[in-house]
């Protein structure tokens, strides 16, 4: 309990405010993060969509190895990683516990380790390509693949306000905290107090909720004055936009060794089955 404490300690608002801006602006020096984000598209829709209609176990752990290490490159965060393992611990462990509750036996454990491979693969490609791209880069990449102007918008936007409305999240929950009374009592492995900051942490939802719509309401009125809405439908202003995306010799490059290693991999994949 009490390293689990420390752990809580260390994951406070400012430390994940700082993890979200180097995750969102710090990786622009990584080879990842320099490559088009039409060729990182192309690659993305292969490892994020094909390893669902693959079975064969070399074939996905070598498609596992390719994104463990472009993952490696693009320098991600160290709480994404830890919330993605989480997540994958946490679904694997409940299905296993679904399978031997209905009758199944250990048998189940070969599925589901497949099943955790493909979703780790999609996973890390998923990191691999939107951790590696600053807003503004994702918000070009989706306009230039025809995404509405609007919408590659709002994902620029939505990066740059969650810091803010994590803060902003964090200044009411304390105030929470500061009108309430914790339980004196904290019971068997600190269960008063777990429900009493999670009944804290569901109210300060509503006046975020509140806040963010009064927000979003001001920035559109904001946008609709300066002419956003002939800007994103005006074809001059999408070339002016588009000018700085070009495909050169390390895309190639990039997509060359890929496409070498996917073919040999599926080679190997079917000899050796």
């Amino acid at each position: 309990m009490d390293y689990a404490k420390s752990m809580i300690d260390k994951l406070n608002v400012e430390q994940i405010k700082i993890e979200l801006m180097n995750t969102t602006y710090a990786n622009d020096g990584t080879l990842i993060a320099k490559m088009d984000p039409r060729i990182m598209f192309i690659w993305y829709v292969f490892f994020g969509i094909i390893p669902w209609f693959i079975h064969n176990e070399i074939i996905l752990f070598g498609l596992l190895a390719v994104v463990i290490v472009t993952t490696v490159m693009t320098k991600v965060s160290k709480l994404i990683l830890l919330i993605l393992v989480l997540g994958l611990l946490g679904q694997g462990g409940y299905l296993l516990i679904a399978s031997l509750f209905f009758g199944g036996d250990l048998s189940s454990l070969q599925p589901l380790l497949m099943l955790t491979v493909k979703l780790t693969v999609i996973s890390l490609a998923s990191i691999t390509v939107f951790c590696s791209m600053s807003p503004e880069k994702l918000s070009v990449g989706l306009l230039s693949i025809g995404v509405p102007g609007q919408v590659s918008f709002s994902i620029s936007y939505g990066y740059r306000m969650l810091p803010l409305l994590l803060e902003e999240y964090n200044h009411i929950f304390m105030s929470y905290r500061l009108r309430g009374k914790a339980p004196e009592k904290k019971g068997i492995l600190y269960w008063r107090s777990v429900s009493y900051f999670v009944k804290l942490a569901v109210m300060s939802f509503y006046p975020l909720l509140l806040s963010t719509a009064k927000r979003a309401r001001t920035t559109v009125e904001a946008l609709e004055t300066k002419g956003s809405k002939n800007a994103f439908q005006n074809p001059a202003v999408k070339k002016l936009k588009l000018q700085s995306l070009t495909i050169g010799r390390k895309e190639y490059i990039f997509l060359a060794i890929n496409l070498a290693y996917v073919i040999a991999l599926f080679a190997a994949g079917f000899y050796f089955k």
